[in-house]
């Protein structure tokens, strides 16, 4: 999100102080996944998409390291020696001003210039980015979604929330109302989705960016049927099936309900289709 590309951009301003590379550090899974799993979040970012965002940001290097119970139970200045310089060689150290690492979060910023006046490193502390007067945060990212506000997630993360899959068949009720649609199966069950609805959207479908309608959730229109994620590209044409697929969520539309009739959910959908041009500026 915004408030980590902050922490990239101030990195990537920094004169260097040595001639060593410009590396970021990050970890998956989400720590509590590991230590407490039923209370772990939902994943804003897969790995897959961890990767794409990282190397869209034009960073020289990115160093994945697997959050497991070892690595849980280090010590703040056992990760800093090993990791950090045993492995990295790090001379000069970028975070943000809430960041914490080591066993019980003690890695403080405190702890860190500590550590670092005491082995030769400079840390550099980056100031929390805001939007609207609060503080950006993954928290607050996954509270909007959850209420189905893509818009303001979008605002804080710097481009829109992101779904990604692979195009499977269903059961092409869209196509018999005019309206076909790409069934999205995404592959990561930790992935958040966001709040059940119809949202207007961006399709990526072999390098090509498409406007289209995104619905989230169950059909009750149609019983017995069950909820899916499926995407109808405007202005488009084509058998996708079985290709990958990313979904870029821009903003909600309207809420899923039941209709009376077919016509009357073809009419809604026409109606959608308005909004939704609105909504991505286009005709």
């Amino acid at each position: 999100h915004r408030g980590h590309c902050q922490v990239q951009q101030e990195h990537s301003a920094r004169p260097r102080a040595t001639g060593g590379p410009r590396n970021l550090l990050t970890s998956h899974p989400h720590p509590l996944s590991v230590v407490r799993p039923a209370h772990a979040p939902p994943r804003l970012t897969t790995p897959a998409e961890k990767r794409e965002v990282l190397a869209e940001s034009g960073l020289e290097y990115v160093v994945f390291i697997p959050f497991t119970r070892t690595l849980q139970g280090y010590r703040a200045r056992r990760f800093v020696e090993e990791i950090l310089l045993g492995r990295i060689g790090m001379d000069e150290l970028v975070i943000g001003y809430d960041h914490g690492f080591g066993r019980g979060r003690e890695g403080s910023v405190a702890m860190l210039r500590h550590l670092g006046a005491d082995m030769g490193f400079s840390v550099d502390v980056v100031e929390a980015f805001q939007v609207e007067g609060e503080p950006v945060s993954s928290s607050r990212i996954r509270r909007l979604l959850a209420e189905g506000d893509a818009a303001a997630a979008a605002r804080l993360l710097g481009r829109p929330y992101r779904l990604q899959g692979v195009v499977v068949r269903g059961e092409r009720k869209g196509r018999e109302l005019g309206y076909p649609t790409a069934n999205v199966a995404i592959g990561d069950p930790e992935k958040m989705l966001p709040k059940e609805g119809v949202y207007a959207a961006h399709g990526v479908v072999r390098g090509e960016r498409v406007p289209g309608l995104l619905h989230l959730g169950p059909r009750p229109t149609f019983p017995g049927f069950a909820p899916t994620i499926e995407l109808h590209l405007l202005d488009w044409s084509g058998d996708i099936y079985g290709d990958h697929v990313r979904v870029e969520v821009v903003d909600r539309i309207r809420d899923i309900r039941p209709f009376s009739s077919v016509d009357a959910l073809v009419e809604a959908m026409r109606g959608d289709e308005r909004e939704g041009r609105r909504l991505l500026g286009v005709t």
